[in-house]
């Protein structure tokens, strides 16, 4: 995730062509990008995996309050704090609707699901993730309230509403129902299930995607919009067939994803070591890691623009930073990418380990801090 965010603001050629455009990347470039799509849809995925334990302790009703408030927290806090720490822009003129919007909104609906048959819930899951491709044909053209709502549900679009561009970059409709899985394999992990079917179930489900992931893909049967094909290398080739869609997600890139972690679960259920127990903490604060180093990232690139000879206020920006013709030209090689992403590790390594001890030592004096 960091590593993305970190291209976005640094690599020279992400201002002039998108890291999947197979016309013009190269392996290296491609799975930079490629490698990051695992942490929005498993992020989802385990928001569901956690709201299952969260209700196995507090039961649906109290469960269904922190969705509620949570899910409009996540809302808040995109629209309000990631738009202003990407742009540095007070008067947002581009709001992004992205990651933590698409949690939030999950969890509203998400609060309403846990009331019904669990058989129910899966099949509600299963049709929004397997079944939304079916409307990727249908389009609602203009910028008027029928074509927004049908951006909010799939069809990931921009409207410029006076001075302001909101986009819409997360559908709703199948992060609902990664959540709502999710949310489903929680069972797995409460205390009453016993411990030693959880992994043949896990490997099970996780192989079962891989598998049917290859098997649409190949065939180009069902799943992805944009097919695959061959190219004019063997390299750029297998770049096109693990080339997915992620606005919205698409059946394949979830089974791409989904599939994988499920597996990585399984076999990574052991005792904490020096490495993993690092990983726990920073997933204890996620959330303050993840506005920590959105904020973070674009400080650096102040320092980044000053080197390179541009002004500081080219990084005050109106848009996706990206699309700004006045940061054409700047930025750095690859290399200089991954330099700066272990930096940027470093820094939030001793913040994130600060939070951590103080959310550990406060949390049942302090009830905002589930929130942050």
């Amino acid at each position: 995730m960091a590593l993305d965010h970190v291209r976005d603001y640094f690599h020279r050629d992400a201002f002039f062509y998108s890291p999947t455009d197979l016309s013009q990347t190269d392996v290296p470039i491609f799975f930079t990008r490629w490698i990051t799509h695992f942490c929005a849809p498993v992020f989802v995925f385990l928001s569901g995996i956690s709201a299952s334990l969260y209700g196995e302790k507090k039961g649906n009703k109290a469960l269904a309050k922190f969705l509620l408030t949570r899910g409009f927290w996540l809302v808040v806090v995109e629209v309000v704090f990631i738009n202003l720490f990407r742009t540095f822009n007070p008067s947002y003129p581009f709001v992004n609707l992205q990651v933590l919007w698409a949690i939030g909104i999950s969890m509203i609906v998400l609060a309403g699901l846990i009331f019904l048959d669990r058989k129910l819930i899966v099949v509600i899951g299963v049709l929004l993730v397997a079944g939304h491709n079916l409307l990727d044909g249908v389009h609602v053209s203009g910028s008027g309230p029928g074509a927004f709502l049908w951006a909010l549900l799939h069809d990931s679009k921009g409207f410029q509403w006076g001075p302001t561009m909101v986009y819409v970059r997360y559908p709703l409709l199948p992060w609902i129902g990664i959540m709502a899985l999710g949310y489903i394999v929680g069972s797995y992990y409460q205390s009453w299930y016993d411990a030693e079917e959880r992994k043949p179930k896990l490997l099970l489900m996780g192989f079962s995607c891989v598998g049917l992931f290859i098997l649409l893909r190949a065939g180009n049967f069902y799943g992805d919009a944009d097919h695959w094909s061959s190219q004019r290398t063997v390299a750029l080739s297998v770049l096109s067939f693990f080339n997915v869609t992620k606005y919205p997600p698409s059946l394949l890139y979830t089974l791409m994803t989904i599939g994988p972690a499920l597996i990585f679960l399984a076999l990574t259920e052991q005792p904490l070591n020096k490495w993993t127990a690092t990983g726990v903490m920073f997933g204890r604060t996620a959330m303050f890691y993840y506005l920590a180093h959105i904020l973070l990232i674009h400080v650096l690139a102040l320092a980044g623009v000053l080197v390179c000879g541009y002004s500081l206020g080219t990084m005050v920006i109106s848009s996706g930073v990206n699309n700004m013709p006045d940061l054409k030209g700047y930025g750095f090689p690859l290399i200089i990418v991954y330099l700066v992403w272990l930096g940027l590790l470093l820094l939030l390594y001793p913040l994130c380990k600060r939070y951590d001890e103080y959310k550990r030592t406060h949390q049942a004096s302090k009830w905002w801090l589930s929130y942050l």
